[in-house]
């Protein structure tokens, strides 16, 4: 194995964090221009909810296939295949002349982003080897996500104002070529040292599971919980979890060990990933309708509005990337389930002309919350693992902010529309309340899990986990091109 440089593993690190905040930043940016695109392209409301749809199945239902096969080919080369497919898809989207080419290149573009996400991780793991040097490195990776996120209204907002709603698929296309050039030249090519087998039908049943999960969640509150169609969902994705749980065990080279679950701190890590971003997700959901309905703001100024948050996740992600590194996991996990409980505590007492002043220091505070939470969800997720194992581990985690993103928009969003009985601009605020505090008892449950996930007990499960690995798997390799 040849040992990087401090420079060249901070350059690797900075290719990686470019390459994922115009990723992050498309996960936001795109739902100020949803008005526009409508405008433009005559689109329906179904039309733009498969905008966004779109986008999230297709990640959810391959992320777990690009992290495990970044394992086996190449994690350099499956990123760099991520780059170009998303900036093909995001170039081909600002070319779409309807809605309906607009949604296929949408999930060009998911393709293309799921294997950017997980393979990132990936690599900065394998780069970073000692744990606290990789603590702080996953903490700086956390705040450029988050803060990619924060900024995707702001930023969407001012182009969508000023250029037009086409411009916030241009500004990937540069930076995607830049990255792959600069990936070429200085990341240097790792992979598994044991490269496992296809898993074809491992594969088919996760996307399955992903699929039916997701697609259930999100077309539930419009189509109904009870048709059909989204009971049918569910059933596909409960078989298709049985199938895996059947089926993976039995193989010698699964998709993804079952083995891993038996880690308290890795399953711990999974569901605060779901409950965490469902209240990231509900957040920026419903904040986004009430400062437009509700407050009548332009798109730019309720993005500015929420620069504070912006701010406060840019400063605390790295900052808790440095108190993992020294202090573990529990610190942050403890501040972030604070954070995000006030926050919706405080939002549950929103009316229709709460104070500008009230609603930036509820902003600051869950900026604070979501900004320590990412960097002890993926560091819990990979402490356990073997460097072999990267990649699946790190899409496992991917994988399960994806499914909170699409539970928290889908359930939260679902509770304010039922509970409305007048016009949105006049019952928004009222018929809030309980979707607000649902996030603070997601807030409350991430606290909980910090203190049940992070004890003596549980690093044992992980420490259990991970001398099995070592038992049977060579290190892995790390080389150069």
């Amino acid at each position: 194995m040849i040992e990087l440089s401090h420079r060249r593993r901070l350059l690797v690190l900075t290719i990686c964090c470019i390459s994922l905040f115009v990723v992050g930043l498309d996960n936001t940016i795109v739902n100020l221009a949803l008005p526009s695109i409508r405008r433009d392209l005559d689109a329906s409301v179904a039309g733009l909810q498969w905008t966004i749809d779109a986008y999230t199945l297709v990640v959810a239902g391959l992320l777990m296939l690009s992290g495990s096969t970044a394992d086996r080919i190449g994690r350099r080369r499956v990123f760099q295949t991520g780059l170009v497919l998303f900036g093909l898809g995001s170039l081909l989207c600002s070319l779409a002349p309807n809605i309906e080419l607009l949604i296929v290149f949408r999930a060009v573009q998911a393709i293309g982003g799921s294997m950017l996400n997980p393979v990132a991780m990936s690599i900065i793991t394998n780069t970073f080897t000692a744990p606290k040097e990789r603590a702080r490195a996953i903490g700086i990776w956390g705040g450029v996500v988050g803060l990619s996120m924060a900024l995707g209204p702001v930023i969407g907002g001012a182009l969508v104002h000023s250029i037009g709603w086409r411009s916030i698929f241009w500004i990937n296309v540069p930076i995607c070529i830049a990255a792959v050039a600069l990936v070429a030249l200085y990341v240097p090519e790792s992979r598994a040292s044991l490269a496992r087998r296809i898993d074809p039908a491992g594969q088919v049943l996760v996307m399955l599971l992903l699929g039916g999960l997701t697609y259930g969640i999100i077309e539930g509150p419009a189509a109904g919980w009870a048709s059909p169609r989204i009971a049918g969902c569910f059933i596909v994705a409960v078989g298709a979890l049985a199938g895996i749980a059947f089926y993976e065990r039995r193989r010698a080279e699964p998709l993804i060990d079952l083995r891993f679950f038996t880690s308290v701190p890795f399953s711990g890590a999974v569901l605060i990933a779901i409950i965490g971003f469902s209240a990231l997700a509900g957040f920026v959901f419903l904040n986004s309708i009430y400062l437009q309905e509700v407050r009548r703001l332009s798109p730019l100024d309720a993005g500015l509005l929420t620069l504070p948050m912006a701010a406060m996740t840019a400063l605390f992600a790295p900052l808790s990337g440095r108190i993992v590194a020294a202090r573990g996991a529990r610190p942050s996990l403890l501040g972030a389930g604070t954070g995000i409980a006030v926050s919706g505590a405080l939002l549950a007492r929103m009316t229709d002309d709460t104070s500008i002043g009230l609603l930036i220091g509820i902003y600051v505070i869950f900026g604070i919350g979501f900004g320590l939470l990412n960097a002890p969800i993926t560091n819990t997720a990979m402490s356990g693992m073997p460097r072999s194992q990267a990649g699946v581990a790190a899409a496992t985690a991917s994988t399960s902010r994806q499914i909170g993103a699409a539970l928290g928009v889908a359930v939260l969003g679902s509770v304010v529309t039922s509970r409305i009985t007048g016009p949105l601009a006049t019952g928004f605020a009222s018929a809030s309340h309980l979707a607000w505090w649902i996030m603070s008892g997601c807030g409350v449950a991430v606290f909980a899990l910090g203190l049940l996930t992070t004890g003596p007990r549980a690093r044992h499960t992980a420490d259990r986990v991970a001398a099995q690995f070592a038992a049977q798997q060579p290190k892995a390799r790390l080389s150069t091109s």
